[in-house]
């Protein structure tokens, strides 16, 4: 079941390499050793044990293979009559190159392992994936390109809405994402799902100080966009940030576009360290309650409303590489 599999004496880690543990004759003798045996027994002999977990969707599973940034302990795939085809048989492909042992349990158990999610027959025992520190995001200088654009994300919880706004910012060419490090959703399968796969590609990565990332950011060049519900948004009264639809934003140098909670929006602290602020006007009257969007269809809106300004496709698209036809995501 675990990542680190033992071949007489030696411990094997998902990198592939050996960790040989020399024992005494006494515990060749199966007697417990003691003193100075233990005493010799080196803490960074033994290879870190990892907690794993069940990455499920067909998606999410064939990306995490082809991205190769988590270690992989075992592929389930769904035990049928028929035969395995298309990116069912692509998935098993990939897994037996790469060693990956393959199990076909029924759908009842898989089921089960998956707590009753859409698995679509499909999964991976995997180790967890997580941001890096935004330290390792690299120094973008904002003259290299004037159409730079990063996420932030304040302290968005809810899964579903993480994994719908990745899944967005992928598709409209978002460069990197950066969260809180604190009151935010993890990376979780149920993340991976909701984004379709997207999380297990995009450049995701935390800071624990966010109003002191996008002050550092902004005195290297980059406009902090922030982001306000409707025109009866709270907005500090002594706030001096003017605020402006996003149709009317115009995108001439590297943006940071920042999202806040679900519920609260942007902190004081954070809305503080942006230079805008922008907002989606509605196309109607709408009373109380109705007069806000869900956090990732406003990130859908937003990105849209900006990445639709861009000069010129990605250069992957100027050399065919998207030639052929797009798939239908939505079964995903």
């Amino acid at each position: 079941m675990g990542l680190l599999s033992t071949f007489r004496g030696a411990t094997r880690c998902c990198s592939g390499h050996f960790v040989t543990r020399h024992f005494s004759q006494a515990a060749r003798r199966e007697v417990r050793p003691g003193g100075e045996e233990l005493s010799r027994l080196r803490l960074d002999d033994l290879p870190a044990t990892q907690r794993l977990e069940l990455l499920f969707g067909l998606s999410p599973c064939l990306l995490a293979l082809q991205a190769a940034r988590r270690c992989v302990a075992k592929l389930l795939l769904q035990a049928g009559k028929a035969g395995l085809q298309g990116a069912r048989a692509e998935l098993l492909r990939a897994a037996e190159a790469q060693g990956i042992p393959v199990l076909r349990p029924r759908r009842q158990k898989l089921d089960a392992l998956c707590r009753y999610q859409v698995h679509q027959g499909v999964c991976l025992e995997v180790s967890p994936l997580r941001p890096r520190p935004w330290t390792e995001a690299g120094e973008a200088n904002p003259g290299d390109d004037p159409q730079q654009l990063w996420l932030v994300l304040e302290d968005l919880q809810d899964p579903r809405n993480l994994g719908a706004v990745l899944r967005s910012a992928h598709f409209l060419g978002v460069d990197k994402v950066i969260t809180s490090q604190r009151n935010s959703c993890p990376l979780t399968p149920v993340v991976s799902k909701a984004s379709a796969g997207a999380m297990e590609v995009m450049d995701v990565f935390s800071t624990d100080d966010l109003a002191g990332f996008l002050q550092a950011k902004a005195q290297q060049g980059w406009l902090v966009a922030g982001t306000v519900g409707g025109p009866r948004a709270e907005i500090s009264q002594s706030s001096e940030i003017p605020v402006t639809s996003c149709l009317d934003f115009l995108w001439d140098r590297p943006t940071l576009l920042v999202l806040g909670n679900e519920g609260s929006g942007l902190s004081q602290e954070v809305q503080a360290s942006c230079q805008l602020l922008l907002t989606i006007l509605p196309g109607r009257q709408l009373p109380p309650g109705l007069d806000s969007l869900n956090v990732s269809v406003a990130t859908g809106i937003l990105l849209h409303s900006i990445c639709s300004q861009r000069k010129s496709f990605p250069a992957e698209r100027e050399e065919g590489t998207f030639s052929e036809t797009p798939k239908n995501l939505s079964h995903v």
